[in-house]
């Protein structure tokens, strides 16, 4: 009986009865040791009556072996892998080391989780509880977390449960409970339970020292009987306690358990190989109550994690080291050199060039594996016990964390490698990718990546300007990086002095040189005439071997250069080849650059979907610059429809906070957004300012701080203070003029309109314009704007006819506050009309938006669970709830539907 947790056994039973009637949910347990939070996943386990239960735990000593945890939940079920789709499987083989190793990108074990949890509920529904996750390692979390966040419709119930501090289990996001300690009432209830002849000053004592923690209650009157007392926190009391049962063991019996506690893997089979003495000395532990031995799996288990604590730090250092020895030693020859490698390291007091070599053929092992995390530590550890080797390591350790997405922990690793480098031998791999190009690339790769483009520009421009580089198409890469970063850090004079850099070293004519000539001069604002086509930039990238983010680069500078269509193809394709390779990591960055082209483009709908997408992954996935800016794109669009919360609550979303600083580069398309919104409600003076921050901030270079001049000129004037749009009408003017593209030009046309004499010409040759290149939002504010002016002019009839033409556009794309100002100004002239019934697609979320397209199509769920990167359960359901809105019964009625913006 679990006293004084009524509430929370509600909100597990909750989740049970959700998953058993076909839902899915998660619920993260948070409390200090001896909490309940156990006790509380023994409960759920004991009530899933007519439901599959799998368990596991984080378990301290395997926290840097890559999917430990995963492989422990998982493996009652590993039959169930053969069954999923060929990329995933393969990616779930190599982290378990059940088929060869594969390059794949971290997240698609998560994807091949969340596929095998779908199959396994399809059958029954399913329960898993994962203890101490917060001693997870890395890997198996986010595979979990992965998995856990893009639950639909799978009869499937996650419990985590962790402790409090550090080190921390991160789960934004994730509906969380927190528990706290029993109320007096309940703490009395349960110590009497447990010893109802306790002395009366004793079981005080006990009441007022546990402070309702459920296990204190338990053990401490063992200890407060014995006369123990001292100022120690709650914890280290309870670690104590238990410490005097485990003194009160035989010698051999305790010998056996601090193997199992250095171990912590529970494997009988190792520990006794370790042991000097036999598994006939386990008994009295047993009896005590301290350890459970589960003879059918062969797993000894600790009561609590505590106890194992109590072992371990109650024996010498000496005889802690001894252990880790043998248990190194038990696993000479076996399958886990991985787990041998971390003993050998344990047993370490200084340096000791058997544990490292030992430790870096692990980290490759990870890293093959994809446990870049993993990989990262164990390199690390190694770059410590190898002087010699330590410069080489620790840029091997700053790589694997730059691949696990540990930003703070590459920079971290790399400025430990730079004094290292003049002293580390040569290795084969080192002659192939010199060092101090690997690390330059690393180092400017986390600090880029933490928005400190600078200092990433000047690492790369050392790099190449001290002759480290003496490839010249090695440094021509290099520098690609250093003008994308000074572009981003919009100083003009840095990416002019990384041109100049470029043009020291020569390097002919190959392709990445067409490529970065083309950047530049587009970085520096040129006129795009006399440049080669962008399809031939791309043509040359790909030549050339360039990186994806390479490829988004191009497509961002594109969008710059007026050059919408070719930018959304280029990105159309990476997004599609992401999917194809199952590169999750790479997504949020491309299909965010997809977004802004589609928006830029007036694809509304498809930039949502697109954004939302982007937005999900990335915050799945860590990649919180991208998130930010993908909730930027969603601002921007919340603006257009007007939806003033959810603008607000988007704008915000793209500020993140780290060590005390604010950190937003979805700032520029946020300001933009609400200065939108506000203009949409008409407030001009608000809407003013916050254009201005974008127009005239470090941004301005970007596509928010040019393309929101129109928007600045019609606010301005609308304020009565067109002074205040001069000099932005002014840029975006000339931008257009260097642009030459139809949709710019009919933007300055109209910004023309409002600012100078002659008014009605410039709205003429703006909608002309528009008929060339019609973006169904900028079109409609067109023809509002001339409709407008003409009412003023008392042609009435001439300005029906612009303002009806504005209505209807603004309804299609759903720009409500737009649409009811047209209306009004329809009214004002004498005519009502009747308002066209929203579009089929109005009704739909972005995600059904996306499954509804592909089901158009003719895919299977399976087919769009792989591409979307959800389960096939999950598609099925938002086709469910989409049919009824489209006003069809099948998936052979949806080609029939106007499906596209």
């Amino acid at each position: 009986m679990l006293h004084g947790r009524s509430s929370e056994l509600a909100a597990v039973d909750r989740l049970v009865r959700a998953a058993r009637a076909g839902g899915s949910g998660v619920l993260v347990l948070r409390g200090e040791p001896g909490i309940g939070k156990s006790a509380l996943l023994d409960s759920a386990a004991a009530t899933a009556s007519g439901m599959r239960v799998l368990r596991g735990c984080g378990i301290e000593f395997e926290a840097e072996l890559p999917f430990a945890g995963l492989h422990l939940l998982l493996r009652p079920v590993l039959d169930g892998v053969a069954g999923l789709p060929a990329p995933q499987r393969r990616a779930l083989e190599s982290a378990f080391g059940l088929g060869p190793a594969v390059p794949a990108d971290r997240m698609l074990v998560g994807l091949a989780v969340l596929s095998l949890l779908s199959e396994l509920a399809a059958e029954v529904p399913l329960l898993c509880l994962v203890d101490d996750a917060h001693r997870l390692d890395r890997p198996s979390a986010e595979a979990l977390l992965f998995a856990a966040r893009r639950l639909g419709a799978e009869s499937t119930a996650i419990i985590f449960a962790a402790r409090d501090g550090k080190p921390a289990f991160a789960a934004p996001g994730l509906p969380s409970l927190s528990l706290t300690g029993l109320a007096p009432q309940d703490a009395a209830a349960l110590v009497d339970e447990r010893d109802a002849t306790l002395a009366p000053d004793v079981r005080a004592r006990v009441l007022a020292e546990a402070a309702g923690n459920p296990l204190a209650l338990i053990e401490l009157p063992l200890v407060l009987d014995a006369g123990a007392c001292g100022p120690l926190p709650l914890t280290d009391r309870l670690q104590a306690a238990f410490h005097g049962q485990v003194a009160r063991l035989p010698a051999p019996t305790r010998a056996l358990l601090l193997l199992a506690a250095a171990d912590d893997s529970g494997e009988l089979a190792v520990i006794l190989r370790a042991a000097p003495h036999d598994v006939r000395h386990l008994p009295p532990a047993i009896e005590a109550g301290l350890i459970r031995l589960d003879e059918a799996d062969r797993r000894l288990a600790f009561r609590h994690p505590l106890v194992r604590a109590a072992v371990y730090q109650g024996a010498t250092l000496d005889q802690r080291l001894a252990a880790h020895r043998a248990l190194a030693d038990a696993l000479a020859g076996t399958e886990r050199a991985d787990l041998r490698a971390w003993h050998l390291a344990a047993a370490a007091t200084g340096t000791d060039e058997r544990a490292a070599a030992e430790l870096e053929r692990a980290a490759a092992q990870a890293a093959e594996r994809n446990g870049h995390a993993a990989a990262a530590a164990a390199y690390e550890r190694a770059a410590e016990l190898s002087p010699p080797a330590r410069g080489r390591l620790f840029v091997q350790a700053a790589e694997a964390a730059l691949a696990a997405g540990e930003l703070d922990r590459a920079r971290t690793l790399a400025e430990r490698a730079r004094p290292e480098l003049h002293d580390t031998p040569p290795s084969p791999e080192a002659r192939e990718t010199p060092l101090s190009r690997r690390l330059a690339r690393a180092l400017a790769a986390a600090l880029s990546g933490q928005g400190a483009f600078r200092q990433a520009n000047l690492v790369l421009i050392e790099q190449v300007a001290a002759g480290r580089d003496d490839d010249p198409d090695a440094a021509l890469g290099t520098l690609m990086d250093a003008v994308g970063n000074a572009w981003f850090a919009g100083d003009r004079d840095m990416v002019a002095r990384t041109a100049d850099q470029l043009d020291a070293i020569g390097g002919g004519a190959g392709p990445l040189r067409l490529v970065q000539d083309w950047i530049v001069s587009l970085a520096m604002e040129r006129s795009t005439e006399g440049l080669p086509p962008m399809g031939e930039v791309v043509a040359a990238a790909r030549r050339g071997h360039a990186r994806p983010l390479h490829l988004m680069h191009i497509a961002g500078l594109g969008l710059i250069a007026g050059l919408d269509y070719q930018a959304y193809d280029l990105m159309a394709e990476v997004t599609a080849e992401s999917r194809a390779a199952g590169t999750i990591g790479l997504l949020p960055p491309a299909l965010y650059h997809l977004a802004v082209a589609e928006s830029t483009l007036g694809r509304h709908r498809d930039a949502a979907g697109s954004a939302t997408e982007a937005l999900t992954i990335a915050e799945d996935t860590g990649q919180w610059q991208w998130s930010s800016l993908s909730a930027g794109v969603l601002a921007y669009l919340a603006a257009i429809e007007g939806n003033e919360e959810r603008c607000r609550a988007l704008a915000a979303r793209t500020r993140s906070s780290s060590d005390g600083k604010i950190f937003s580069p979805g700032a520029p398309r946020a300001g933009w957004a609400l200065g939108l919104l506000d203009l949409a409600h008409g407030r001009a003076e608000r809407a003013l300012e916050h254009l201005e921050r974008v127009a005239e901030g470090p941004a301005r270079h970007q596509l928010p701080g040019q393309r929101c001049a129109p928007d600045l000129v019609e606010a301005a004037v609308r304020l009565g203070s067109p002074e205040r749009a001069a000099e932005p009408y002014r840029r975006f003017a000339e931008l257009a003029r260097r642009l030459r593209r139809a949709a710019v030009g009919a933007l300055a046309e109209r910004c023309a309109a409002l600012l100078e004499p002659g008014a009605e010409e410039h709205y003429r040759a703006a909608l002309h314009l528009h008929e060339q290149d019609s973006r169904t939002f900028e079109h409609a504010r067109t023809e509002l704007l001339y409709g407008e002016w003409l009412r003023r002019a008392r042609r009435k009839a001439e300005a029906r006819t612009h303002l009806t033409a504005a209505l209807e556009r603004f309804d299609r794309v759903g720009a409500r506050p737009w649409a009811e100002r047209a209306d009004a100004e329809l009214h004002a002239t004498g005519l009502t009309i009747r308002r066209a019934a929203p579009g089929v697609l109005a009704g739909l979320t972005p995600q059904e938006l996306q499954i509804v397209r592909l089901a158009a199509q003719g895919m299977s769920n399976r087919d769009i669970a792989a591409q979307l990167f959800i389960s096939p359960r999950t598609v099925g359901h938002h086709l469910y709830k989409a049919f009824p809105k489209l006003g069809v019964a099948s998936r052979a009625e949806l080609a029939g539907l106007p499906l596209h913006d």
